[in-house]
Formats: C-alpha cells, sequence, structure tokens
C-alpha cells in the first residue's frame, strides 16, 4: 500500500493514517520528485510525470502492484497511475481530491487553502510549514497550472477498478457533499464515496482512526460504518456507492 502526498508537501502528514495501516499491509510513503526531502528537479513536473515518478518508486522497491491511498494533489497522480499502469495498481483511495475547476483561480484555492487552516488540528502547522516554504513560490505556480488543469473528475469516472472517495464536510477545498453526491449518481461507476463529518481536508493527518477503519472496511469489501475505537465529534457515513463498486461481504 503506496500513500501519496498533497500539494507542496511531503508524506510526513500521511504518517498517522499509514502507520494504522501499516500493521496489516506492507506501506511505503515516498516524497515525490521535487517534494519534501526528495531532490529538486530541473522544470516544472506534471500529473503525469508524478505517476511515472511514483511507478519508479514501486520499482526500485520491487512491488509489482499495490492499493495507492493519495490526500489532496495525490488523488489526481493516483488516477493518472491507474490510467498509466492500470495492471500495477489493485485498488485506489482518493482522500479529498482536489485540484478542478473549485480551486480555480489560485486566488481562490489560496483563500481555501486559509480557511482550512484554521479548521486543522494546530499541529499540522510544524508538520506542514517547513514543506511549504522548501517547495517555494515559483515550484507553487507551475504545479498549481498543471494540477488544474488535469481532467481529474472525468478520469475518475472513467476507473475500472475498485476506488474509494473519502471527503470530509468540513473541508473547503471541495463542494459540500450534496453536490459531490450529485455528481457520483450521474454515472454507473466504481466508486464509493465516504463522508466523515467534521472533517476538513487532511484527513489523513486529523482523523486517522476514523480513515484507517474506513479504508480496512473497504479493503475487506466490508460494510461501512462508524469506528467505535474513534469516539469523538467525528462519524463515518457511506454516501454513494456506484453500480460497479463491490457489494458488502455478508456476515
Amino acid at each position: 500500500m503506496m500513500h501519496i502526498h498533497g500539494f507542496g508537501l511531503s508524506g510526513r502528514y500521511l504518517l498517522p493514517t499509514a502507520e494504522r495501516l501499516g500493521r496489516e499491509f506492507h506501506t511505503l510513503v515516498p516524497d515525490l520528485p521535487g517534494f519534501g526531502r526528495s531532490q529538486r528537479v530541473p522544470g516544472a513536473l506534471d500529473v503525469p510525470d508524478l505517476a511515472d515518478a511514483a511507478a519508479r518508486f514501486l520499482d526500485d522497491r520491487g512491488a509489482e502492484k499495490a492499493t495507492l491511498v493519495g490526500n489532496s494533489m495525490g488523488c489526481p497522480v493516483i488516477i493518472e497511475f491507474a490510467r498509466q499502469h492500470p495492471d500495477r495498481i489493485d485498488r485506489a483511495v482518493l482522500v479529498s481530491p482536489a485540484g478542478g475547476a473549485y480551486n480555480q483561480p489560485l486566488s481562490r484555492a489560496a483563500r481555501q487553502l486559509s480557511r482550512d487552516g484554521m479548521r486543522e488540528p494546530p499541529r499540522m502547522i510544524g508538520v506542514a510549514a517547513p514543506d511549504y516554504l522548501r517547495f517555494g513560490v515559483r515550484s507553487t505556480f507551475r504545479m498549481f497550472r498543471a494540477l488544474t488543469q488535469y481532467p481529474s473528475l472525468d478520469r475518475l469516472l472513467e476507473l475500472r477498478i475498485p476506488t474509494l472517495v473519502v471527503i470530509g464536510d468540513r473541508d473547503p477545498l471541495l463542494p459540500p457533499p450534496h453536490r459531490v453526491h450529485e455528481v457520483a449518481a450521474m454515472v454507473d461507476s466504481h466508486v464509493l464515496l465516504v463522508g466523515i463529518r467534521g472533517a476538513a481536508h487532511a484527513i489523513n493527518f486529523s482523523h486517522p482512526g476514523e480513515l484507517s477503519h474506513v479504508i480496512r472496511s473497504f479493503m475487506a469489501d466490508r460494510e461501512i460504518t462508524d469506528d467505535p475505537a474513534s469516539p469523538g465529534r467525528a462519524s463515518v457515513i457511506e454516501i454513494h456507492r456506484g453500480a460497479h463498486h463491490p457489494r458488502p461481504a455478508s456476515n
């Protein structure tokens, strides 16, 4: 199971969820080229470049096939990975997918990120700030352009593998859950759409208990339920199950 980080960040903020899932799955958390602790690359990378880099990372680890778990920008990277390497991905988990028209222009995305920052746990600042500073202003403009030009929604709905999409109802970077449901219900897809009430954008960091529980249920084709081991204000709800998504296994 490989975890793919979001825009401007390293894989560090994904560790709370990845470590929980690491008890059951062999887990990889790379920093994509130009992000986090990885080497800077000449020129600008786009979504297909990052998907190709993810495939090379699996090659280096001798992994022929994996389930990919992404957050934010990591979601279109996974969608493109599935397009380029359909025989190398078992399942896709897309958490808070971002980068479409709802995040344009850059000034709007900046306001959305600012609102999201107020809704994330305060300790997220200490994780994210060094990554954003290292990523830099020039890289931000280049990557934002590439991300918002990528046709994420169209290609998501073309996927032919079991796909879990997880959204938070307090995420300012996404349309409201009812609108996401309307879009998901327009086609007979392989998508399972799940909401976490009380979560914002960085669910992998803020709600690792709830998210890892949902991912385990998805991987086992179990019914999506709230996690009794993660009490608190957050709660899990299944919003939509595509016609071609596996039905829950009977007990």
